[in-house]
């Protein structure tokens, strides 16, 4: 296995000081006004490979709202729950078009392309509303079992900046409702999916939490009892929708299946290898992070492993 033959550490500190000249372009996602308050130019990544070794560098230990990577977990569940019935709400192909268009949602009739745009995401929500005794605790929970730490959180103020300004993903919540697509009340959906946004976690917990993915087989948590074949499924959703209409462009530069969120996190991974999480605030116009894209397509370009 080539985690056996490169010295790791060395190569995150090469992919770094290649990666700084790129500091300073984009900006985080003022729209978010608690996200806007964090220090634009924090980098971390960690490598965490299923052999037991894992490498770091920079800020991995610092914990961030990891947005829009939550509803791969969120999906996961859902996909746990009732199987199959997920893709009757909800389909499996890319957008093409901004994770939040309303355009989209309205000309195929309330059924949202995939479960990583928002409108998705609001409809996998809604799942978990309905099947969870208390799914606020218990996604938490699953984050706990993921990582062995029971310390990752919900960030309060996140969560309510977000519902102050969501104006369009409430749009779309009302949309899906007109549609009958979303069973329950479309603030309780809203309220739900926008804590799933706000859960904090640092580099090192996000890799961890990827193992689920790298390793195709469950690990008995009590959501999800995934097969090797949902996991499987999942993990091309993430190579074909996990970067917004950007995946197109992440699959062929880097090359793995990953997900993005607008709080400038990347998680990824080499199933039956490796997870990697990346974490930097400053986004391109597409909502990803600048310096984690190109550090994804550094590292497995001179690592040579990638699923291609």
């Amino acid at each position: 296995m080539a985690a056996k033959t490169l010295d790791y550490q060395k190569l995150l500190a090469h992919i770094a000081a290649e990666v700084a000249r790129y500091q300073g372009q984009g900006q985080q996602a003022s729209y978010i006004p608690e996200l806007a308050n964090r220090d634009p130019d924090k980098y971390g990544i960690t490598l965490d490979f299923l052999d037991g070794s894992r490498y770091c560098f920079g800020d991995s230990e610092e914990r961030f709202s990891i947005q829009s990577i939550s509803k791969v977990f969120a999906t996961a569940a859902a996909f746990g729950l009732i199987g199959d019935q997920l893709w009757e709400r909800v389909g499996v192909e890319p957008s093409g078009n901004p994770f939040n268009s309303l355009v989209q949602l309205e000309y195929e009739a309330g059924k949202p392309r995939n479960p990583f745009i928002n409108a998705g995401a609001l409809v996998v929500a809604d799942i978990l509303l309905s099947h969870l005794r208390d799914p606020y605790a218990e996604m938490l929970g699953f984050m706990h079992e993921l990582t062995g730490n029971s310390t990752i959180a919900y960030n309060k103020k996140v969560a309510a900046s977000e519902f102050a300004t969501g104006f369009r993903n409430a749009s779309l919540a009302f949309l899906l409702k007109s549609f009958d697509n979303l069973h329950n009340s479309p603030r309780d959906v809203l309220d739900l999916y926008f804590h799933y946004c706000s859960i904090e976690m640092s580099c090192t917990e996000l890799a961890r939490a990827f193992h689920l993915f790298a390793r195709r087989n469950q690990l008995n948590c009590q959501i999800p009892d995934l097969t090797s074949s949902q996991l499987k499924r999942l993990n091309a959703l993430m190579l074909t929708c996990g970067f917004y209409d950007e995946s197109g462009e992440f699959a062929f530069k880097v090359g793995l299946p990953g997900k993005s969120g607008v709080g400038g996190g990347i998680a990824a991974v080499y199933p039956g290898f490796y997870s990697v999480a990346v974490w930097s605030p400053r986004l391109n116009a597409k909502g990803n992070s600048i310096l984690g894209m190109h550090t994804l397509e550094l590292l497995t370009s001179k690592s040579k492993l990638s699923i291609f």
